[in-house]
């Protein structure tokens, strides 16, 4: 079995700079990069800019400057925001480089020998901003269905590719190899496609200089989309490296957005076809990143670029909203509300606040230093907790196995979630406070936090595809850099407990995530510190106060819960169907691992009936359930005495 792995995302038009969106689909492939490098894998992670483009030209020329240079400056714009992700990309292609000419001209000639390539008159619609030819059956009253807007009729005399020809084995790749594209609803829309049959595309322009000159006709350039396409292959050498070429091709992933699996999933694997050449194992379309639930745009002016949030929160903060909040194959949405709830809940109350608990215990009781317990102490809880860090591997490599239709980010990171929680579990039981206050305690209370720092030694490599930074800032705050470098660690040192053999010495420090003010706005909020305890969570603060008018404005009713079933994607959201005595409702709640949806149907509960509609995973919800939370528990707030469905709340 190879141990190479290659892995792609789709190139980006460099007419604009990247939103969290665009980079939603780097951090993901970055996940994926860096765990199999952590597991072992030679990896090869390639991204890159897609330079000819209609667009790309306008840009340049409103700027006054080459279509080259212009692309050169995006370049190293692109790049810094990359970097400021962490995006651990180790190859990175422009379309405008020699390489890449040279090898879309190979692979052109290539097909136009093997008899696919022909010349004729093109008449059809053409959407500059898709850079795509659209089929009267593409338009959705007109309209371009990505832009809303109206494409221009196109006519021309081009070159053509015999696409039509390639629908049967594309049909027989698919449904022998259902990897291929993933998840399944991609592949059943690409299926849908090729049963509807395919007619051969344009693959040149004639009345556009910027881009690949045709061999045959340097009269034509190649149609952008099928030269940025050929990147994944010119960047590893099918120009002029024939070794390192056949080492890492066929592609084992290539991560791309929902709306370009056409290309991708038909074009592209027509065209390898035509050429000869292998197939990539795994096309993967992921979902789209929406905005308080609207497409991001810049003509509608609700972009978030990921500099917005980095700049406030850091890079860990964004990658982990991202990857938590649902399942890669489907759409998520960002809200600035939810990413500061999960700020301060999951960074800065719970991961940042065990490894404080932790540190701040080694200092208080032993001087901060530790050492291997001997082997006669022993405790169950200390066993239990050992099995909960030793079965993450596992489970985090099963969530991330993308053969098995979707990639799972979000429960990977609950599993690591839940981990910790069982550590502050283990706390709390033991109570080391209480220990101290005996004589010769010093060996308990070292053994405690023996298995507390080797459990974070554990959850830190787990978690450092997702939040790099933070998971070396958590190695060595615990001192394991005296037993060994992090970045020369893989995760064959954690598929055993006692990686911890000598003494290391925990450094106190700032907390690592401070917590922030909330606001249920747009409006980034700004930092605020706080005092952490080292051995208790943070109390939450009181809200402002506010007068009695402005609590008679919220119209609260009893409710009671007809079913309720789990929002798909979204492992902490129940839908819920509600009556009010005369009316039924439905609302979303975030009380999923809390509450199985069974056990809530016929319950009273208390629901602001008045809050505005809004749609929170694409799924409707009027009306917010009432419920109280501390750290670990959310409890839904029931009646005490049966009352009226409908009755209102004072």
């Amino acid at each position: 079995m190879s141990n190479k792995f290659y892995i792609t995302t789709a190139i980006d038009y460099v007419n604009s700079a990247p939103h969290i969106g665009t980079a939603y689909e780097k951090i993901g492939a970055d996940v994926i990069a860096r765990f199999m490098k952590l597991d072992g894998f030679d990896v090869h992670f390639q991204m890159g800019n897609d330079e000819h483009s209609i667009n790309v030209k306008k840009a340049a020329d409103a700027k006054g400057i080459s279509p080259q240079k212009y692309c050169d400056q995006m370049k190293k714009e692109f790049e810094n925001i990359w970097n400021e992700l962490d995006i651990s990309y180790n190859g990175f292609i422009q379309t405008s480089e020699e390489r890449h000419l040279k090898g879309v001209q190979k692979l052109f000639s290539t097909i136009e020998a093997n008899g696919d390539i022909y010349k004729a008159h093109y008449e059809g619609w053409y959407c500059e901003s898709c850079e795509a030819y659209l089929t009267q059956k593409d338009l959705v009253n007109g309209l371009c269905p990505n832009h809303k807007s109206k494409p221009a009729l196109f006519k021309e005399e081009n070159y053509f590719f015999a696409l039509s020809k390639y629908r049967d084995k594309l049909l027989n790749h698919i449904k022998k190899h259902p990897e291929f594209i993933l998840p399944d609803i991609r592949r059943n829309e690409i299926l849908s496609l090729l049963n509807e049959g395919l007619e051969d595309i344009s693959v040149s322009r004639a009345s556009f200089p910027w881009g690949v000159p045709l061999p045959n006709d340097p009269s034509h350039v190649v149609y952008v989309w099928v030269d940025a396409l050929i990147n994944y292959i010119t960047a590893i050498g099918f120009t002029d490296d024939e070794k390192e070429f056949k080492k890492w091709w066929p592609a084992d992933i290539h991560m791309i957005g929902k709306d370009i699996t056409r290309f991708h999933c038909v074009i592209w694997p027509a065209m390898l076809m035509s050429a000869g050449i292998k197939l990539p194992k795994t096309i993967f379309g992921h979902g789209f990143v929406s905005l308080n639930s609207e497409k991001m745009s810049k003509t509608l002016g609700n972009v978030v670029t990921p500099s917005d949030v980095i700049k406030d929160y850091g890079s860990d903060a964004l990658r982990y909203y991202l990857l938590r909040e649902g399942s890669f194959g489907r759409d998520s949405d960002f809200t600035w509300d939810n990413f500061i709830k999960r700020y301060n809940g999951d960074l800065a109350n719970e991961l940042g606040n065990l490894v404080s608990r932790t540190i701040g215990m080694a200092s208080k009781y032993l001087n901060s230093k530790v050492t291997p317990p001997s082997s006669k102490l022993k405790d169950p809880l200390e066993d239990n907790l050992k099995k909960s860090m030793l079965n993450l591997l596992p489970q985090i490599r099963d969530c991330l196995d993308f053969s098995k239709n979707d990639i799972n980010f979000h429960n990977a990171l609950s599993i690591i979630w839940e981990a910790m929680a069982h550590a502050d579990r283990y706390i709390n039981e033991l109570k080391p406070w209480e220990i101290a206050k005996a004589e010769n305690s010093t060996d308990k209370i070292n053994s405690i936090i023996y298995h507390l720092t080797e459990s974070l030694r554990i959850i830190s490599l787990l978690l450092t595809p997702f939040m790099p930074k933070t998971a070396e800032s958590i190695w060595n705050r615990l001192g394991l850099n005296e037993i060994g470098n992090f970045k020369d660690q893989r995760f064959s040192s954690i598929e055993k407990w006692g990686g911890i053999k000598k003494e290391i010495t925990l450094k106190t420090s700032d907390p690592l995530f401070l917590r922030t003010d909330i606001k249920v706005n747009t409006d980034k909020p700004k930092q605020k510190e706080v005092t952490m305890d080292n051995t208790t969570s943070p109390i939450q603060q009181l809200n402002d106060q506010i007068d009695i008018s402005e609590f008679a404005k919220i119209d609260l009713r009893v409710a009671e819960i007809l079913s309720a079933e789990q929002v798909e994607g979204a492992d902490k959201l129940l839908k819920i169907n509600i009556t009010l005595g005369n009316e039924k409702r439905q609302i979303v709640a975030g009380i999923a691992q809390h509450y199985k949806p069974e056990e809530l149907v016929g319950k009273k509960v208390v629901v602001v009936a008045n809050l505005k509609p809004a749609k929170i995973r694409g799924v409707e919800s009027r009306g917010m359930l009432l419920a109280a939370s501390d750290e670990n528990t959310i409890s839904i707030l029931t009646p005490l005495k049966d009352v009226s469905v409908g009755s209102k709340v004072k």
